[in-house]
């Protein structure tokens, strides 16, 4: 098991939103048990750091649980896949290049807007003088382009004119150190896809409605309201026709992305009814009743055993399938 716990790095002197991506103990242990309760024989490894100790030492494994989010740079959820890769080690969820692909948002998008996912019109900035090339009608929604967890984003993120369009956008260049994107605000429903699988067999097990509460920051699914979700966010399995629409959306946003294993495609709807994507969350939280993910599969009657038992048996079909290839080659 590979994973960044969020102790270390506060003990390190990270923030609680440097941290937020980051494990809790709790979570580790679930998984864990359930892996044991599967059949298997688990080893704790930890992070990358220490994923690259044990490597040296020789160590190898059948198969790597990786829920490792990474610390730094646009490649950061894709440093423990490329590594595994390298040694011929199995893993679960994405390949490293969809965890870069899905990671940059702007990249993410154009490759689904191409393959005719529809997707709000947006435009990337990554210094004070890109502002003056935004041409989009407002009013805007502006995040950081590389973030999870919503940080980043605040009911101050919608803007309603050019003037807090740059201040916004400033601000978030400062703060985060990568470029920000800056997209039509969509006014519509809001709906988080959970995916399982990959290619033509992935497969949708819920479109799970996002609703803000009293209390909670406006306009947006905010890091804030993420956080305090039990208090701030109703969430609600949905199988109505915007459903339905939105997991059409979501599946063909995996699909083109590559995705794998397991994780959700977030959706909102524009003025006109229509899906459009928002981002794609290949390697999604697996805290049990906290994320998104795990809260959406038990509202669709999966548990959380279940949905771990999915995660390592789509792996483990994959390994199948590349020892077959081999053997035939």
């Amino acid at each position: 098991m590979v994973y960044d716990l969020r102790d270390d790095y506060l003990a390190q002197g990270f923030t609680p939103e440097e941290a937020a991506e980051f494990d809790s103990p709790g979570t580790i242990a679930a998984i864990e048990s359930v892996l044991i309760s599967l059949g298997h024989k688990t080893e704790r490894v930890g992070n990358i750091k220490a994923l690259v100790s044990a490597l040296a030492e020789g160590k190898r494994w059948d198969l790597v649980f990786n829920i490792a989010e990474g610390v730094r740079g646009l490649a950061r959820e894709a440093q423990v896949p490329a590594l595994l890769e390298t040694y011929g080690i199995p893993y679960t969820f994405s390949a490293p290049e969809v965890m870069v692909t899905t990671m940059d948002k702007g990249l993410a998008k154009r490759i689904v807007r191409d393959c005719g996912v529809p997707t709000t019109p947006f435009a990337v900035i990554g210094c004070k003088d890109d502002l003056a090339k935004v041409d989009l009608p407002f009013p805007l929604f502006v995040k950081p382009i590389a973030e999870g967890t919503g940080k980043g984003v605040t009911a101050a993120s919608r803007v309603e004119n050019r003037k807090d369009l740059e201040k916004m956008a400033l601000e978030l260049l400062a703060r985060y150190d990568q470029p920000v994107l800056a997209e039509t605000y969509l006014p519509g429903r809001e709906f988080t896809v959970g995916i399982v699988g990959a290619g033509a067999k992935a497969k949708s097990i819920g479109a799970l409605e996002i609703l803000l509460g009293t209390g909670a920051e406006a306009w947006c699914h905010s890091y804030h309201n993420k956080e305090n979700c039990e208090d701030l966010v109703e969430y609600r399995l949905c199988a109505d026709k915007d459903a339905q629409q939105a997991a059409e959306a979501a599946l063909a946003a995996w699909r083109a992305l590559g995705c794998r294993d397991a994780g959700r495609i977030d959706i909102r709807f524009d003025a006109n009814g229509i899906a459009n994507f928002i981002e794609a969350n290949p390697l999604a939280g697996l805290n049990p009743g906290h994320s998104d993910l795990c809260i959406l599969a038990e509202q669709a009657g999966i548990s959380y055993d279940e949905l771990i038992g999915m995660i390592v048996k789509q792996a483990a079909q994959r390994i199948k399938a590349g020892a077959k290839g081999k053997k035939a080659a």
